[in-house]
């Protein structure tokens, strides 16, 4: 929850000022600040989500030793990996970044300062500079994507092998927030990044980024509290007094 409200509000509030005041102007300091912290937390948040999908890994093929596996100080040392490896790609995206000489017009082609189109307006940048991206990119990436794939496959193989319907639906049920928060999340930022360095898919990643970067957090209240009892019966009340009112 943290993470999402930090990089929603990293990029959300100075894009819906661009948007109120058609003016969409930022400073150098401002680029780079931005730039970090949104790489920080999108890079945390990635691998925060490979760690819930251990944590449930745990829960559902493991429940006897959970209290052990998942203890205390595991899930510390867990959410330090996981700010370490935001660190680890805030601080990588910005050494890129920082030593190239901006000589084309200043007008960014996107709605946040985001690497590829800072990399764009270079006149130094090199295939390098995009070698970079795309290894780091699939690093914050794809090492949680197989995690994440991993953990599943062995909770579907336990799943599988429990004889009550309602011990499967239970099972189903324990992972079917984080499962859609996932292919949001991945989906949108992998159709962004993950593709050959030497082109730069800008205007069609817009639509991408704006998922993982304002409808992904927005939802993910909404998504995860839903299968709470109490907020499922609080949302059937409110229902059905709009209905009947």
């Amino acid at each position: 929850s943290f993470i999402d409200f930090s990089y929603s509000t990293t990029l959300t509030p100075k894009m819906l000022m661009g948007f109120v005041s058609k003016k969409n102007i930022i400073s150098y300091e401002g680029c780079m600040t931005q730039l970090f912290f949104f790489c920080f937390l999108i890079f945390s948040e990635s691998y925060i989500l490979s760690a819930m999908a251990y944590d449930r890994y745990v829960a559902i093929c493991k429940p006897l030793l959970y209290s052990v596996t998942m203890s205390p100080q595991v899930c510390l040392l867990l959410l330090l990996g996981v700010y370490g490896m935001g660190v680890f790609g805030a601080v990588t995206h910005m050494g890129n970044v920082i030593f190239v000489t901006f000589c084309a017009n200043n007008r960014v082609n996107h709605y946040m300062c985001d690497i590829l189109p800072l990399l764009e307006l270079s006149c130094n940048s090199s295939y390098i500079n995009l070698l970079v991206v795309f290894i780091v990119v699939t690093i914050g990436i794809g090492v949680p994507i197989v995690t994440i794939f991993t953990s599943y496959g062995f909770i579907i193989s336990s799943t599988l092998h429990i004889k009550s319907t309602k011990g499967k639906s239970k099972a189903f049920s324990t992972c079917s927030s984080h499962v859609i928060v996932v292919s949001l999340f991945f989906g949108s930022g992998a159709f962004m990044y993950l593709k050959p360095p030497s082109t730069l898919p800008l205007d069609q990643g817009k639509v991408s980024s704006i998922f993982y970067s304002a409808v992904v957090p927005m939802l993910n209240p909404l998504i995860y509290s839903l299968r709470n009892k109490d907020v499922k019966f609080a949302l059937r009340k409110s229902l059905s007094r709009k209905m009947f009112s």
